[in-house]
C-alpha cells in the first residue's frame, strides 16, 4: 500500500500557471482563472449549495476554484475528460498538499489515514460474513461483496475506491469520505472526513459534531462520553464565546470557557503547535483487548510515531489540560485514569484472554460460530473500550454502568458459565487432546475464580474485606433509615 508523500508547493505552481497568471500574493491566486470560472458557469446553476458552500469558504477568497482542486493530467487513474479538461471527482490528500503540505504530511503519518486497513480484520468479518452475504455486486465487485460493511464499516473508515472505465468510480466505494479511504492515486485519507466539501471550514472540524459520524455507539461512544463529561457541558453552555472560526486559534489566546474534541487531541496551545496527527497527545490506545501504549501501535504499522513514547505524549496533552487546570489536578486525573486501565486489565482483559485462547481447541474452529466468541468479543471491544474511554475523558456513567457494570456482569454470568460448560462437556472426550484441553481450561478457570480479584464470587472473600464490606453496609442503612 502506498503511503502519502509529501507534494511540494511548487507542483501547484506548475499545475495552476498552466490555468491562471502567476501567482501575486503571499497565500492565493492573483484571480480566479479561467478555467474555474468555466466550471462556476455550469456549477452555480445545477448544484448551487456546492456553489454557495464554495463562496463562504477560504478557498473562494484566495481565488482557489473548481479546477484548482479537480484537475487532473491524462493517465490518471480516476482522470476523466470532462468539457474538454481533465479532471477527477476525489480531491485526495494527494490533491490537498498541493497548498497544505505540513498538514497532510502530519496527517499521513496518523492512524486516522490508515482507517481503511481494517479492511479483512476481525471487525470487517462481521459486516462481510457474520452480518452480510455476497449478494451485493457491482462492476468492481462481480463476486459480490457485503452491502452491511459498504454501508457501515467503510464509511467511517473508508474502503479501496474502484475506478470504472471513462473514470468513473464504483458505486461501492463511492460516495465514501471515510478517514483512511484508499483513493485512486494511492493516498491513504480523506480530507474531507473532518472539513466537509465545499466550506472545507476550520470552524466544523474543530466542532465535537465534526467527530460524532465516527467516534460513538457501543464500541467507540468518544461523542457520547464527551457529552456527558464536564467538557461537553461546558461546551454547550459556552459554545458561543469559543471563536471557532478564527483563523488562530489558541487555547488560552482565542478562547478559554470550554474545550472541544479538536482543542485537546490536536488543535495549538500557547506553546504547542497544531498537529493533524491526531495519536500524538494520547499516553494508552484503548483499541485492543488489553490496552498498548501508542508507541507499539505506531510501530506495528511502521508510522514515525514509533519514536515518540506514551511518556512524551501524555506530556503533550498534559501541556493543553494545564491551560484550564492546576498541576495537582492534572496528575491526580491521570492517576485515576491508569488506576482504571490497571483494573481493567488485571481483573478482567488478562485472564479472559488466556482462558480464551485455553477455549479455543474445543470450539467450532469458525469465527462468531460460538456463543462465547461474542461474549468475549463485546466484554472487550465494547464494555471494556466504553469503561476505558470513559475514564479518558471523565465520562463516569460510561465508565461505570455502560463500561465495567456490563463486563463484570457479562463476565460473571455468561463468560464463566459457558466456559464452565465447555470444560465439562469435554472433559471426557474420546480425543485424548480435546480432554486434555478441557482439563487445562477448568484448571485456569479454578485459578481465576481463586484470586483475590474474584474469590467474591464462590463467596470466599476475605474474612476482614467481609467485614468492611458488613460494616459499609450497616453504616449506610443507619444513614438513610431515619
Amino acid at each position: 500500500m502506498q503511503a502519502i508523500q509529501p507534494i511540494m508547493v511548487n507542483r501547484l505552481a506548475v499545475l495552476l500557471l498552466a490555468a491562471s497568471p502567476a501567482w501575486a500574493a503571499p497565500w492565493g491566486l492573483p484571480e480566479l482563472s479561467a478555467k474555474s470560472k468555466a466550471c462556476i458557469e455550469c456549477h452555480r446553476k445545477d448544484n448551487t449549495p456546492i456553489y454557495q458552500q464554495w463562496g463562504g469558504s477560504k478557498h473562494f477568497r484566495a481565488h482557489i476554484g473548481c479546477y484548482e482542486c479537480h484537475a487532473a493530467q491524462d493517465g490518471e487513474g480516476d482522470a476523466f475528460k470532462h468539457e474538454g479538461e481533465f479532471i477527477a471527482t476525489i480531491v485526495s490528500p494527494k490533491d490537498c498538499a498541493r497548498c497544505h503540505e505540513k498538514e497532510t504530511a502530519q496527517f499521513g503519518e496518523s492512524h486516522h489515514s490508515k482507517g481503511a486497513r481494517i479492511l479483512g480484520s476481525l471487525d470487517n468479518t462481521l459486516a462481510e460474513v457474520v452480518e452480510g452475504n455476497n449478494a451485493f455486486k457491482t462492476a468492481g465487485f462481480p463476486d459480490g461483496t457485503s452491502a452491511a460493511a459498504v454501508n457501515g464499516c467503510w464509511q467511517c473508515h473508508g474502503s479501496q475506491v474502484k475506478v470504472l472505465p471513462g473514470g468513473k468510480l464504483d458505486p461501492a466505494t463511492w460516495p465514501n469520505t471515510g478517514i483512511g479511504r484508499i483513493n485512486p492515486d494511492g493516498s491513504e485519507g480523506s480530507c474531507a472526513a473532518c472539513h466537509s466539501r465545499h466550506s472545507f471550514s476550520a470552524w466544523q472540524a474543530r466542532h465535537p459534531d465534526a467527530c460524532g459520524k465516527c467516534h460513538m455507539g457501543p464500541d467507540h461512544p468518544q461523542k457520547e462520553i464527551y457529552e456527558e463529561s464536564k467538557h461537553g457541558i461546558a461546551f454547550m453552555a459556552f459554545r458561543e464565546k469559543l471563536n471557532m472560526d478564527s483563523a488562530k486559534w489558541v487555547l488560552g489566546e482565542d478562547y478559554s470557557s470550554a474545550p472541544t474534541c479538536a482543542t485537546c487531541h490536536m488543535s495549538a496551545t500557547k506553546n504547542q503547535a497544531l498537529n493533524h496527527d491526531i495519536g500524538l497527545r494520547i499516553s494508552w490506545n484503548n483499541r485492543p483487548a488489553v490496552s498498548v501504549r501508542p508507541e507499539a501501535s505506531d510501530k506495528k504499522m511502521g508510522l514515525p510515531g514509533a519514536s515518540v513514547d506514551w511518556k512524551a505524549r501524555r506530556a503533550n496533552m498534559q501541556n493543553v489540560c494545564l491551560n484550564c487546570h492546576a498541576k495537582q489536578w492534572v496528575d491526580n486525573f491521570y492517576v485515576q485514569y491508569d488506576g482504571l486501565i490497571e483494573l481493567y486489565h488485571d481483573k478482567f482483559a488478562k485472564p479472559g484472554l488466556e482462558l480464551y485462547e485455553l477455549a479455543k481447541p474445543l470450539l467450532v474452529p469458525v469465527e462468531f460460530a460460538n456463543a462465547v466468541d461474542f461474549t468475549w468479543y463485546e466484554i472487550w471491544h465494547h464494555e471494556g473500550r466504553r469503561a476505558r474511554h470513559g475514564a479518558s475523558m471523565m465520562g463516569p456513567d460510561y465508565t461505570h454502568w455502560h463500561g465495567t457494570y456490563e463486563v463484570a456482569k457479562h463476565f460473571y454470568s455468561h463468560y464463566v458459565p459457558e466456559l464452565r460448560r465447555l470444560a465439562k462437556e469435554n472433559a471426557e472426550a474420546a480425543e485424548p487432546a480435546k480432554a486434555e484441553a478441557a482439563k487445562k481450561l477448568q484448571a485456569k478457570l479454578d485459578e481465576v475464580l481463586a484470586s483475590g480479584n474474584h474469590r467474591w464470587f464462590s463467596n470466599q472473600m476475605d474474612a476482614a474485606e467481609k467485614d468492611r464490606r458488613a460494616k459499609a453496609a450497616e453504616d449506610f442503612r443507619k444513614r438513610y433509615s431515619k
